[in-house]
């Protein structure tokens, strides 16, 4: 019986483990805040349950913790790498507006927002009257309307921050890039993640104390002021179910307005938020971790690292290609073993592994080229449909059927109908003016000539479709110059253009980076660690590629036209200036360790040269130093409907 063949384990096999192990530290402080919270909501009548874990406060902790969990689940579902790409955010609104997922995301936090408010109201004490239920001196029992506005007050906090969670895209995971280690500059340690998380906690404390003193005072001004009555005749029909409430919806006479009800409830929300933030940041900062464990690739605990590292670079799954592409520039830079094992690997049946690499990173560059090629081009028209195959028509047996009329033919009818039908036909067909003819014309020169006596030129002007477009782009301009309502609408410069280099509808910039990074440096240290030379043979090819892709987006970026409503009209896009930044060092470490080798490369001079050329990052001009100027006359003061308008004189050129 032959030997089994060995299963290739894939590369999700060790990135997930890995990224549950950091779900788990996310879970951990997040359970560690919960138990804090728990603390604070202790009514402190015995002082050794009062606080160990194991008692009542272990179990408010466990509750408070179950109502963060929703948005944790939702987090991993919708996590996704990139950023969003698209002309405005009015793009995006129209985009994300009907998806379900930004409907599961409101919902889920509302949910989170409604199972905290219970969580609250039962850990407080008796003696806050904030029971759902009460009882006056033997009444019948009677709905609290304290807890009704308390719970409505978390459950606005819950869609608000479900809408910020979607607008401020909280899903989006933050991978690294590799850059390489000069010997001039002395690399800066990497700062830990827990070392981030307590650099961030104080902003995460202003944040979720800022969101809930602004939703309290919206919820106690007006929100609770127009939905009370909708608010109250719900937790009526609720709790109707269980106890003998009225059966009058009216809610009382009284609502519960006071200074202490707004603090309270102010301070659940920070409460609340608290647990949002410090877990939508403990999680970024986790899944964004070095695919790294033990201070080794993440393959490396693999029988076949070269295969499984291979597998993931293959992957269609583009996270798990991302981290397999993060994994490739540390190995390249870092770790010489597995830099040989990749050189030394040519027995493997797709062909070495240097090969395999060489064609996926420089697959991933030059789909750069495409998309900048493909710009402004019309959509390929659908292939025609293949024309189905004749079918023999089957030979006729019987006699073809008669064609002429057979049926006895209708005498014609005579009376007052028929004759007023013919005299009618025969004045709508016969030669003529047609009424419409006559009339129209005489509406219109009298439409006209009412329009000469009541409205000016202006006013007939501005009637025209031209005036209409003037007016139209006059409100448009006055819009988009508010502060607020404006940049929704902006087609920012930086923007548009990351969405055609990029690709929509995410666009993650590591990728390119570190498959530019990657490539050029196991070139450069396969000069000392290749011992077959194989990739001496690829190198022209990598040389060429990269020269021609930062030529085409030099050239696609200068040329790269500015919209209409882009108000600031600056050139900047930092995606692409990072990208191009990447593409020049990788060029400039090859250029530097194989120029002495181009004649044996066969690279011509003209290839050199259009390699230097674009090997050149363009150097910030030195600022003018001020020259005193002599006394001048004051400027005039701004006028008071608003600021001087900026003169073109007066913006620097950058």
């Amino acid at each position: 019986m032959p030997p089994g063949v060995a299963r290739l384990a894939p590369y999700k096999d060790f990135l997930q483990p890995a990224l549950q192990r950091r779900f788990a530290s996310t879970a951990g402080v997040l359970f560690g805040i919960a138990y804090v919270e728990a603390l604070t909501l202790a009514s402190y009548t015995s002082y050794i349950w009062s606080w160990i874990p194991i008692g009542p406060t272990g179990i408010r902790a466990l509750a408070i913790f179950a109502c963060i969990l929703p948005t944790i689940i939702l987090r991993i579902a919708h996590s996704h790498i990139g950023i969003r790409t698209s002309n405005s955010p009015f793009d995006t609104f129209r985009g994300y507006v009907y998806h379900l997922a930004t409907a599961e995301t409101v919902v889920t936090f509302a949910v989170s927002a409604w199972l905290f408010s219970q969580v609250y109201l039962f850990s407080v004490s008796e003696s806050a009257s904030l029971q759902w239920i009460t009882h006056h001196s033997g009444d019948r029992p009677r709905l609290n309307e304290r807890a009704v506005f308390y719970t409505v007050n978390l459950v606005v906090l819950g869609i608000v921050q479900g809408i910020l969670h979607v607008s401020l895209d909280n899903d989006r995971m933050l991978l690294g890039i590799v850059k390489p280690r000069r010997e001039a500059v002395e690399d800066a340690p990497p700062i830990d993640s827990w070392e981030r998380l307590s650099e961030w906690a104080p902003v995460l404390v202003v944040r979720a104390a800022t969101l809930s003193m602004a939703v309290g005072l919206f919820n106690y001004v007006v929100f609770y002021t127009f939905f009370r009555r909708y608010a109250w005749s719900w937790a009526m029909a609720t709790f109707r179910l269980f106890y003998n409430l009225p059966k009058s919806n009216i809610p009382p006479s009284q609502a519960p307005w006071s200074v202490w009800m707004l603090q309270r409830s102010m301070l659940a929300g920070f409460l609340l938020c608290l647990l949002w933030y410090f877990g939508d940041m403990t999680f970024r900062l986790q899944l964004g971790k070095e695919p790294i464990k033990n201070n080794q690739p993440l393959s490396a605990e693999s029988k076949d690292p070269n295969g499984s590292l291979l597998n993931g670079l293959k992957s269609k799954k583009p996270r798990i290609a991302a981290f397999a592409m993060w994994e490739l520039a540390f190995i390249a830079r870092d770790f010489v073993e597995r830099r040989q094992a990749i050189f030394e690997d040519i027995d493997r049946k797709d062909g070495p592994m240097w090969s395999q690499i060489y064609v996926v990173c420089l697959d991933t560059i030059r789909t750069l080229e495409q998309r900048v090629d493909n710009y402004g081009r019309p959509p390929a028209p659908p292939a025609p449909p293949q024309p189905a195959e004749a079918q023999p028509q089957p030979q006729r047996v019987a006699k073809a059927p008669r064609t002429d009329d057979v049926l006895i033919p209708v005498p014609a009818q005579r009376g007052l109908r028929n004759s007023v039908g013919k005299f009618v036909n025969r004045a709508i067909t016969s030669p003529g003016k047609a009424p419409a003819d006559i009339y129209v014309p005489e509406a219109k020169k009298a439409l006209e000539l009412t329009r000469e006596h009541l409205l000016t030129r202006e006013q007939s002007e501005a009637l025209t479709p031209d005036g209409f477009s003037a007016l139209f782009q006059n409100f448009a301009w006055q819009v988009l110059q508010r502060p607020i309502i404006g940049p929704f609408f902006h087609h920012l410069f930086g923007r548009r253009l990351a969405t055609v280099v990029l690709g929509t509808p995410y666009g993650e910039l590591s990728i390119y980076v570190n498959a530019a990074y990657a490539l050029s440096q196991l070139a450069v240290c396969s000069l000392t660690e290749d011992r077959y030379g194989n990739v001496q043979r690829d190198v022209p090819a990598i040389i060429r590629t990269f020269t021609v892709v930062i030529k085409k987006l030099e050239r696609f970026r200068d040329g790269f036209p500015m919209h209409w409503t882009d108000l600031a009209r600056e050139r900047l896009c930092p995606e692409v200036e990072k990208l191009l930044d990447a593409l020049k060092d990788g060029l400039n470490d090859l250029i530097t360790a194989f120029g002495p080798y181009a004649t044996d490369l066969r690279l011509t001079r003209a290839d050199m040269r259009l390699a230097r050329e674009a090997a050149v990052k363009p150097h910030p001009e030195p600022e003018a130093q001020p020259q005193p100027q002599p006394q001048r006359a004051a400027a005039p003061a701004p006028a008071p409907g608003g600021p001087v308008e900026e003169q073109p004189e007066m913006r620097q050129v950058r």
